[in-house]
């Protein structure tokens, strides 16, 4: 329980804040002074259109703060609370969410104010209550001020909303946003990127128009000075003696300043500067030294760049001009900070890979340019912070416990090098077996280096294969009684078919009975479900006993 409030307190956190700031602005148009006739012109809606108004303002600040990329790996590099590293590698997760709540404000503020428009214009109607023509009237004579801002029944409101600055500005931010809801969407993003990249930059137009959208001032409330003389609690009800100075001047009403400026100008600013960063980062020539196509449809590219500095577990993002000019993909560093280069794995399944893939074998000895952003931080990178750890994968989902791997293995070959991890759990499940080819020659080196330094039981390795043909399983068969593994060429044999993970957490619960365990994945949703809980239900409601941390890779 004490888990799941700490993977959660953020969110709860964020929709409290959410909750007391919309029925606090609520209740305060519903029963402020200033707006009472203006709540009976425009009933409820005034509060409905207020209250989530703010709340459009509290969401627009959070919004671009969890897509700062550089503020993000920073945090967590300056963190050293592991549930708030884990808060902040669900960072993209967190700017969906505030999205979605942003949509549903902005459908009540529309449909609010679809409505206080229509009361407007349903109080300049000779139908109309006296108190309510005789509100929807002032302003029309010589230093009066206005508080209904249609000023005949006559008016056409479609034509009066579009001419005018909140009226435009609103119908504007309303269609960004449907654009950049819709392109969001998993097929768009997947299939058609550039459409995604596209819509999703006009958050730009949305911020210029949430930043002018209160200039016009068209919800208006009376003024201060105006409440001292004229008690509109009193003089509602004794409109014979509106005029009266003594008794009811006539009341003067004016529009809120703008203040949604002061809300984003800090989140937009630290954007800016993100986005400078990343200009001037990606603007440093990358060298390909080497080029390395495995089995699987699996490309390794080898890269050099200046003072690139990494940890074991980060991820970059690259962009190839030839290919597209806005498209940037992340990819999990592969290599080790110990190596002399730097470099990624990429699986060949879309349009992007497969047309990277034909440029680099086109180009074995030309210079190919590619852009690089990063190195950010992952969750991969806390696999060294915990006795014990454990690495999930699935198919190439290992690429992150390469990097791992590759830095234990430099780690046990120098000797002057500490590492608090003790023991080291690795679960790789892959289809087919040419997808272990890659990575076999890694698993090989550890083996035979941790066997040398006596560090054999550092590593236990779990590889499972879940799919082969008829022929494969034969040749398997008939190989099964040797010493290496026939299709690895490890000592530890591969399992066929899918881990049973109640059995395997159990037993690492056994083997470490008082420990704080690490459970790192990269692979599939539904493994992913599937290892978060079992690590809530492995762990001891015991603080002296066993516990598991899972952490998940996100991009």
């Amino acid at each position: 329980t004490s888990k799941k409030w700490i993977y959660g307190e953020i969110y709860v956190i964020w929709l409290g804040l959410n909750a007391l700031l919309f029925v606090n602005i609520f209740l305060l148009y519903s029963n402020s002074d200033g707006y009472i006739y203006t709540r009976i012109i425009l009933g409820p809606g005034l509060a409905w259109a207020r209250a989530s108004a703010m709340c459009l303002n509290l969401n627009c600040m959070l919004i671009l703060l969890p897509v700062s990329r550089n503020l993000i790996s920073f945090l967590r590099g300056s963190c050293t609370v592991r549930a708030l590293r884990r808060q902040l590698d669900k960072s993209i997760t967190f700017h969906r969410m505030v999205s979605y709540l942003i949509v549903v404000h902005t459908i009540i503020h529309v449909v609010a104010h679809l409505f206080n428009i229509k009361r407007y214009h349903e109080g300049q109607s000779h139908e109309a209550q006296e108190l309510l023509m005789t509100l929807s009237s002032l302003g029309k004579n010589i230093n009066e001020s206005y508080l209904n801002p249609i000023r005949t029944y006559d008016t056409d409101t479609t034509k009066e909303v579009l001419i005018s600055v909140p009226g435009l500005s609103g119908v504007i931010m309303t269609v960004v946003l449907i654009l950049m809801i819709t392109s969001s969407t998993k097929v768009i993003r997947k299939s058609f990127y550039e459409i995604f990249w596209f819509t999703h930059h006009l958050f730009v137009v949305f911020f210029i128009g949430l930043v002018v959208h209160g200039v016009g001032g068209i919800v208006r409330g009376q003024t201060s000075p105006s409440l001292s003389k004229h008690n509109a609690s009193y003089c509602k009800d004794h409109l014979y003696e509106w005029g009266n100075v003594s008794m009811c001047p006539l009341p003067e009403f004016a529009g809120n300043k703008p203040v949604t400026w002061r809300w984003v100008i800090v989140p937009l600013i630290i954007y800016i500067c993100e986005r400078i960063l990343r200009y001037y980062r990606s603007m440093k020539t990358v060298v390909i030294t080497k080029v390395v196509t495995h089995p699987s449809d699996v490309i390794e590219v080898q890269m050099k760049k200046k003072d690139f500095r990494m940890e074991p577990g980060q991820y970059v993002y690259l962009q190839c001009p030839q290919i597209s000019h806005f498209e940037w993909h992340p990819f999990t560093l592969t290599s080790a900070p110990e190596d002399d280069y730097f470099s990624v794995h990429v699986r060949v399944v879309g349009d992007w890979t497969n047309a990277l893939k034909e440029i680099f074998l086109l180009c074995r000895k030309c210079i190919t340019p590619i852009a690089l952003d990063g190195p950010y931080g992952s969750a991969s990178t806390d696999v060294f912070d915990y006795r014990i750890s454990i690495c999930i994968a699935a198919g190439i989902g290992v690429t992150p416990f390469a990097s791992v791997l590759k830095s234990i293995w430099y780690k046990c070959c120098d000797p002057s090098k500490k590492m608090k991890l003790q023991k080291i759990y690795f679960f790789w499940i892959c289809r087919d077996t040419s997808a272990f080819e890659w990575f076999a020659d890694l698993l090989h080196s550890l083996e035979v280096q941790l066997t040398e330094k006596g560090k054999r039981h550092f590593l236990s390795y779990h590889i499972f294969l879940t799919g082969w043909s008829d022929i494969e399983a034969a040749h398997i068969a008939l190989h099964c009684d040797e010493k290496r593994d026939v299709i690895t060429g490890l000592q530890q044999k591969t399992f066929y078919g899918r881990p049973n993970w109640n059995a395997e957490f159990r037993r690492i619960a056994d083997s470490h009975p008082c420990s704080n365990i690490g459970v790192f994945s990269c692979g599939p949703k539904s493994l992913s479900r599937t290892l978060s809980k079992l690590c809530n239900y492995f762990s001891s409601a015991d603080p002296r006993r066993v516990h598991f941390h899972y952490n998940k890779e996100r991009f």
